[in-house]
């Protein structure tokens, strides 16, 4: 056998010896990941099994809520309500905070894949180098010359097909290749998505610790407003559902009056406006929902807005354009506050619990422009009773009907 031939199978078989020794050493560290992985997993199992167990306590909470808001306007009622609230939000929080570990957990198992991934991408490539090199060797060689060079057909035919397996081989690893970084691309895909959604449950466990603080001193200011007595809690909803009465006839009253004189005067004419609203605070956060089932005083009225969290003082810009229609400044706590924009389309809207208000009557304003100061604390000028905390309220209408604000709002 030709001296070359013999060096080259020489070099396969030292390919072939070579690999398995390389494919362990890799194998044995990819072990090492596969354990921590599956440990990983069980972790993340026990976290999903109590996240399971909150949830069902939360439903408890919020079927207790329901019920009692079935029942008769009392003292005792709000009080299980605002206190069901508080174990609610309780339970929200540990949720939260376990899936915030699993996410952590399940991106931090990730990243042991993207490893094994990696070590076998190296090794993949070592592999295809070698077989390459080999290749390499012996690709100067026609079919004739390795025919002229052998002392038989056998070994011809043999050396041709040692040529073939390479390439077949060659060609498996590289489709192994291949795979392996199409899957190390969707692992770290993955793992960006998982830490976008760490950081949003960050954002919601920061904002329930809010919530839970707001609703705990709800239930003192309650308690501190009605002195634990019936007949004072009955006389204060009395108060707050006809000041309620008066503000919901002011604004529509205003509304229609603002719109027809606007419609006479053409202010509209030259004003186009999409419908689309921007949001008036920069927090994205909603404390209360259009209709929140679970509103405290829902009894008394329905909640037509959308109340965002927003602290005191914060700047409050309109929507979009439109003119005010009323901006009604107050001097004392008790004194519900709020700015009227009327706009095309049959839109208007009202920010409540204003702490200042920077604009006029008849004043135009474009999207963006500040129109006031966000208010909401209790005891502060503008607040108005029974205020739950620092928040803008939020009110969308359309042909003088509330609607749902986020219906209209885009980010």
């Amino acid at each position: 056998m030709p001296k070359s031939l013999k060096l080259f199978i020489v070099c396969f078989i030292a390919t072939l010896f070579l690999a398995p020794i390389f494919v362990y050493s890799q194998t044995a560290n990819l072990a090492s990941n596969k354990d921590e992985i599956e440990s990983l997993n069980k972790e993340i199992s026990a976290r999903k099994d109590k996240i399971k167990q909150l949830e069902d306590t939360i439903s408890v909470y919020k079927k207790n809520i329901s019920q009692k808001q079935t029942e008769a306007v009392s003292l005792k009622n709000q009080l299980s309500i605002l206190e069901n609230k508080i174990k609610q939000t309780e339970a929200e929080i540990k949720m939260i905070q376990l899936k915030i570990d699993e996410t952590k957990l399940e991106i931090e198992a990730l990243q042991l894949s993207i490893e094994d991934k990696q070590k076998a991408m190296d090794r993949q490539k070592v592999i295809i180098s070698q077989i390459i090199r080999n290749i390499h060797a012996n690709d100067q060689k026609n079919y004739l010359e390795i025919l002229l060079t052998n002392d038989t057909f056998a070994d011809f035919y043999n050396q041709v097909q040692y040529l073939e397996s390479i390439y077949v081989d060659l060609g498996r690893s590289v489709k192994n290749l291949r795979v392996t970084a199409e899957d190390l691309a969707d692992k770290k895909s993955q793992v960006e998505a998982k830490k976008k959604i760490y950081e949003e449950q960050k954002f919601a466990l920061e904002n329930k610790k809010l919530d839970f603080k707001e609703q705990s001193g709800d239930k003192q200011d309650l308690l501190a407003e009605t002195r634990a007595s019936e007949m004072k809690y009955q006389t204060l909803l009395e108060s707050l559902k006809r000041q309620y009465q008066v503000i919901e006839g002011e604004v529509r009253s205003y509304e229609e009056q603002v719109r027809k004189k606007l419609a006479e005067q053409e202010k509209f004419k030259n004003l186009s406006g999409s419908g689309e609203l921007s949001w008036p605070v920069p927090s994205h956060y909603i404390t209360a929902s259009f209709h929140d089932s679970t509103y405290s005083f829902r009894n008394v009225f329905e909640h037509n807005a959308i109340d965002i969290r927003a602290s005191q003082g914060t700047a409050v810009r309109a929507a979009t354009a439109g003119y005010v229609g009323r901006t009604k400044r107050c001097t004392s706590s008790s004194c519900y506050s709020y700015v009227l924009l009327i706009h095309t389309g049959n839109l208007s809207t009202v920010y409540g619990h204003l702490s200042s208000i920077s604009v006029n009557e008849d004043d135009f304003v474009n999207r963006g422009d500040i129109i006031g100061y966000s208010g909401g604390k209790p005891g502060t000028v503008g607040a108005g009773p029974f205020t739950t905390g620092p928040h803008l309220h939020f009110e969308v209408r359309k042909s003088g009907i509330p609607v749902d604000p986020t219906g209209y709002l885009k980010d």
